[in-house]
């Protein structure tokens, strides 16, 4: 028997892929669950998942929360998005139902994406996409935002809108109404041609053959 394996860990962002049938389906990287009371959020230069911020409000993520590797949040994101000055150049945010509680991070999945909410943070493009986990015995048959209770998304909303909640940044935040499947895909296709500008593959290495 023979396997492909890593013999060191893939750094989250980088090492691994967005899936096969991105945009439409897409890997995730489990960054917080809906029982996290603080963000986490991936060290760049490591790939190891760091503390970011303890939480100043008590809401809780309405749904497992984490990015699309190889995606990029650059110019051609903010080209989608209303009033956006940039992209805020991080990974893309997806957010992900799933019936059955996670309670884990670290963890990656397949997710079939079906929308997303527009938000301006600080004037930049932070997109959230909305995706469902494969396979999941209640989401796993939606295929738009719509079939998601509004309920759900509402309090995805509620939660953008509140979550870097301080005083002195109640201005920073500017959440917009949710968009569907297509512009959702639209979005993903951006981010990944946004990677490969950024990060492009680097040259096959001259082995002098001709």
């Amino acid at each position: 028997m023979s396997a492909e394996y890593s013999r060191s860990r893939p750094h989250p962002w980088h090492g691994l892929g967005p899936g096969e049938d991105a945009p439409a389906e897409v890997q995730v990287y489990v960054e917080i669950t809906p029982f996290d009371l603080v963000k986490y959020e991936i060290d760049k230069r490591s790939g190891y998942l760091r503390v970011d911020r303890a939480q100043r409000t008590s809401s809780l993520p309405p749904a497992l929360y984490g990015f699309i590797p190889q995606t990029y949040t650059a110019s051609r994101v903010a080209a989608l998005m209303e009033g956006a000055s940039g992209g805020d150049l991080d990974p893309l945010d997806i957010c992900v139902m799933s019936e059955r509680p996670i309670t884990r991070a670290e963890v990656i999945l397949s997710a079939r994406v079906v929308g997303g909410i527009p938000m301006l943070d600080g004037g930049l493009a932070d997109d959230k996409i909305i995706g469902v986990l494969q396979g999941d015995p209640v989401f796993g048959h939606v295929r738009e935002i719509e079939h998601i209770p509004e309920v759900l998304v509402e309090r995805l909303r509620h939660y953008f809108a509140t979550y870097k909640s301080r005083p002195e940044g109640a201005d920073e935040i500017r959440v917009g109404e949710p968009y569907g499947r297509t512009h959702a895909q639209t979005v993903v296709g951006a981010a990944l041609e946004d990677y490969r500008a950024q990060f492009p593959p680097a040259p096959e290495p001259d082995t002098g053959e001709d």
